[in-house]
């Protein structure tokens, strides 16, 4: 079977190697020059299955208004860009914000993202991949006393899915972060995740894409895809700037841009483009920098190392398609790293990128078929794209070879929306 992949970030290549792997014939489509430059491009590098949960929670909308008003906002509205796209999105997220959608949708979100951790592994064992990681964990630190009361609404989830965390004082930060001795002042205890890992996910996608290859994937790059031709309940080619492609099965796998081509066809995906930094920074002081991934609950902001770098992203920009560079956030990732790591890197020498998070009102994914029979849906990941890469190849090459997914399927479809 012929397989035409829209879209060459972690997810389309990943995708497309397990394609290839079972033996179908791949053709990947991007506008870009290479894999992964765009959303998977510059990511925080957190593999994270433990910290996946849904924005959608007990309490965001009087967090929101807080960190709106924060000098270093985790969250920014650019109200002047508000459209109907992102007024319903808002009000989809602000349904969600109940203790019982919140459990529902955290635990649809672990059992992708553990599997998806178990997929990487198992991948990297049979592939020999490196892309700088490191399997040391995430530790989610807490600046004050209300955050680390609040931890057991997360553990509840955590016990659930038999997923191992441990629950630490300032000391217990430091035997697994040593450089945070440095400001032990700052903080009153954290959560910790061993399972988790971190890894650059732009040197992974490209080093799978390349496998990829190797297998007789074919990626098609500097191609504008402009629309999805349909016939009779079935796609029949991609339209594109440089002719038409055309397959046997067709995977929509755009991320943020997936709605739009989407929408022509019928098909309404809650997906909107959350815009997001990263700051890359030279590692001066190797003992004053992280070990693995410390994320910042304050600020929503995550400080990871990546081989001989500091990777600092965070923050949550709607403004639609937007991909201007605002000094004001790049303050806001170089204060985080200065205050936690002041010895680690200087920010003020690292590199500044943007993105956009698809993401869905809910949380989770949408994943598999759509109406039409041949066209599956592989879009809405958020910020969890990269954790769930591998566990979403797996399961959608699953689907479509025509066998059963390792894992329920149920609250990860389109299904869910009705």
């Amino acid at each position: 079977m012929k397989v035409v992949i829209l879209g060459s970030g972690v997810i389309g290549v990943t995708l497309a190697y397990y394609l290839a792997e079972d033996g179908h014939e791949v053709e990947v489509l991007d506008r870009q020059s290479g894999p992964a430059l765009e959303t998977s491009f510059g990511n925080a590098g957190e593999v994270s299955p433990g910290y996946s949960a849904p924005w959608a929670g007990p309490g965001l909308p009087i967090k929101a208004i807080k960190w709106l008003t924060m000098e270093h906002a985790p969250l920014v509205v650019r109200w002047g860009r508000m459209n109907p796209a992102m007024a319903i999105w808002g009000l989809q997220l602000l349904r969600n914000c109940t203790t019982h959608r919140y459990e529902v949708n955290k635990g649809r979100m672990v059992r992708l993202a553990e599997y998806s951790r178990d997929c990487l592994m198992a991948l990297r064992q049979r592939t020999g991949i490196h892309y700088d990681e490191r399997m040391q964990g995430t530790l989610q630190l807490f600046r004050t006393e209300k955050q680390l009361a609040h931890v057991h609404g997360d553990t509840t989830v955590l016990d659930r899915f038999g997923v191992p965390y441990e629950v630490l004082d300032p000391i217990g930060c430091i035997a697994v972060e040593p450089a945070l001795a440095r400001v032990k002042e700052k903080f009153v205890g954290g959560l910790r995740l061993p399972g988790d890992e971190t890894g650059d996910c732009f040197k992974f996608t490209n080093a799978l894409a390349e496998m990829a290859k190797a297998k007789g994937v074919r990626f098609s790059f500097g191609r504008t895809i402009t629309a999805i031709e349909h016939e009779g309940g079935k796609v029949t080619g991609i339209a594109t700037d440089a002719g038409r492609v055309t397959g046997d099965a067709y995977v929509a796998a755009l991320g943020s841009y997936s709605p739009r081509l989407l929408k022509p066809l019928g098909i309404s995906v809650p997906v909107y483009p959350v815009k997001g930094y990263s700051l890359t920074v030279p590692i001066t002081d190797p003992e004053g920098a992280p070990e693995s991934t410390v994320m910042d609950e304050t600020f929503k902001v995550a400080v990871t190392r990546l081989g001989d770098r500091i990777r600092v992203g965070g923050t949550a920009e709607l403004t639609g398609f937007d991909l201007t560079l605002r000094e004001e956030r790049r303050q806001t990732l170089e204060h985080v790293v200065g205050d936690l790591f002041p010895d680690g890197g200087n920010g003020k020498d690292g590199s500044f990128w943007t993105g956009l998070r698809p993401m869905t009102p809910d949380g989770p994914p949408v994943l598999g078929q759509s109406r039409y029979s041949n066209l599956h849906l592989s879009t809405g990941h958020g910020t969890l794209g990269w954790t769930m890469a591998a566990g979403t190849g797996r399961v959608m090459a699953d689907l479509i070879g025509g066998r059963k997914p390792e894992i329920d399927m149920e609250g990860l479809t389109l299904a869910r929306y009705g």
